[in-house]
């Protein structure tokens, strides 16, 4: 009797997408998490493409999905820590981590407001402290808090002391499952920022990363979605985008991301809606804008108070009063120069999640760090962990990862 059950490994918008189109198909999927939560990458959004939607408008209703559907087991705090086997018959060995949270979904905001932040918040991308108890966003699945117990102090053990819904001793576990083929969905990770020291990353507070701007611009970021500079909280006048931060760069990323244009000229769109007089400037190599982006590149640049440069920012420094100063070239008319802008925006790149990281797993990476093969194994690459996609695509991607897996079990 063949094994028609499917291994998600990922619980972002792809991963969770193959698990439900095998799942619908009628096939046990059992799909693994290694965060508290589902939604991956997608999650952190203020808004995505093509419609402009906030995160949960999309995967609300992923999320429900899977509530009804007794095919999928989902499985967060959850890593692989071993597969054996060969195509058709893998056995994958899982170790799940303690959440330290009761089953359900009880409302623990007071308690976790009696426990104080000094975490930095990964979520927030370091833009926010959080507690040890924590629920990241508000549609969160599952909608269950989880408690950082390596992170308590002797106060925190006694408000937490006799309470029903947490529970100190609940200890790690691994568990087996049985599987035919396997679909790897580890997504992506925002480029290591602080290694491009000449922009400022890291050493200059009003300079920041693509996705800190998501989380600025999300009403449920830590501004309630207003864009401030993180110095001082005040608001920007002069915003600067810089393209290809740290990408199609041999010394950082050779390849180009993809979605990092279409992610500024969206989030210029962020600036302009909350101040009407601010000033966006977008440095760029080639401003990629492919297909269907066509539209929507030509409605932001008829924006008059955004403009773009065609040109390399070569540094990045602390000027007066917390502004950022770029040394910018003008490629077009040759001239070099420097600009002050209150905040900066580094289109850093999308670096797969197995770069520097290895899955137990035997798949073929290339020097990026992107699945290049498996699929002789029964084992499909879906979503970022294959090249740089936008969420569409890498839904569509999940999708084709799903009904190959589906084909090998079948066969």
């Amino acid at each position: 009797m063949p094994n028609t059950s499917v291994l998600v490994v990922g619980g972002g918008f792809s991963g969770i997408t193959a698990a439900l189109e095998a799942a619908e198909l009628g096939h046990e999927v059992y799909l693994v998490e290694k965060t508290p939560f589902l939604g991956g990458r997608v999650a952190q959004l203020n808004k995505y493409f093509p419609k402009l939607c906030p995160p949960s408008c999309g995967l609300e209703i992923q999320f429900q999905r899977i509530k009804k559907n007794k095919n999928v087991k989902v499985f967060t705090l959850a890593e692989l820590v071993s597969v054996s086997g060969q195509k058709g018959d893998y056995t994958a060995k899982i170790r799940i981590r303690p959440r330290h949270t009761a089953p359900g979904s009880a409302d623990l905001s007071e308690l976790a407001g009696e426990l104080p932040a000094r975490a930095d918040n990964a979520f927030e991308l370091g833009l926010a402290k959080r507690g040890p108890l924590h629920l990241d966003m508000p549609f969160a699945f599952p909608a269950r808090y989880v408690l950082e117990k390596d992170e308590l102090r002797a106060a925190d053990l006694e408000t937490l002391e006799d309470n029903e819904f947490i529970d100190l001793e609940e200890t790690e576990k691994e568990i087996e499952v049985c599987v035919g083929s396997i679909v790897v969905a580890t997504g992506w990770k925002p480029y290591d920022v602080t290694r491009l020291t000449n922009l400022g990353a890291g050493a200059l507070d009003n300079c920041i990363t693509n996705m800190q701007l998501e989380r600025l611009a999300s009403p449920c970021g830590p501004t309630g979605g207003q864009i401030l500079r993180p110095s001082d909280g005040a608001a920007p006048k002069r915003v600067a985008f810089v393209q290809c931060a740290g990408s199609r760069d041999e010394n950082h990323l050779n390849f180009c991301s993809y979605i990092c244009c279409m992610a500024s000229l969206k989030q210029a769109t962020y600036v302009r809606e909350q101040y009407p007089d601010a000033q966006v400037t977008i440095f760029y190599i080639d401003l990629r804008t492919p297909d269907r982006y066509q539209k929507f590149r030509a409605r932001v640049l008829a924006d008059e108070n955004i403009r773009t440069v065609k040109g390399k920012v070569a540094a990045a420094a602390q000027g007066e009063g917390g502004q950022v100063v770029l040394t910018v070239e003008d490629a077009v008319a040759g001239t070099k120069s420097h600009e002050t802008f209150d905040l900066v925006v580094l289109a850093t790149g999308m670096q797969p999640t197995l770069s520097g990281e290895r899955l137990p797993i035997d798949v073929p990476v290339d020097e990026d760090g992107f699945i290049v093969g498996g699929e002789d194994k029964g084992i499909f690459a879906a979503g970022c962990a294959k090249k740089p996609l936008d969420v569409m695509k890498s839904a569509q991607s999940g999708t084709g990862a799903a009904m190959k897996a589906i084909e090998t079990v079948r066969r």
